[in-house]
């Protein structure tokens, strides 16, 4: 259940960033841009501050689209290293093969 709950999580997240993208963009253009009188920086400074916490692209983390496993993630295959085993193992990722030495 917690599995599913963090793939669901990050679902939300990565909505969030999606849809207030364009709105920090420009609010952080303004208070970066030196020629804007303080005061405007300012309240573009606070208005960013009062959009959701998980709109930030730095809250998104990498997780296993299939177990919700944080570490060990390969982000082409989007699928941790366990799982790539298993898929590998059971012959459902294609060009991977199983080998021992």
């Amino acid at each position: 259940m917690a599995k599913k709950a963090m793939i669901e999580r990050e679902k939300k997240r990565q909505a969030l960033v999606d849809r207030f993208a364009k709105k920090r963009a420009a609010l952080k253009e303004i208070i970066n841009d030196q020629d804007k009188p303080m005061e405007e920086r300012f309240r573009a400074s606070l208005k960013l501050a009062k959009l959701p916490r998980n709109s930030s692209a730095t809250r998104l983390h990498n997780r296993c689209q299939l177990t919700g496993r944080p570490h060990a993630y390969y982000r082409k295959l989007k699928v941790s290293r366990i799982m790539l085993r298993e898929l590998g193992s059971s012959g459902q990722a294609p060009g991977v093969v199983k080998s021992s030495w």
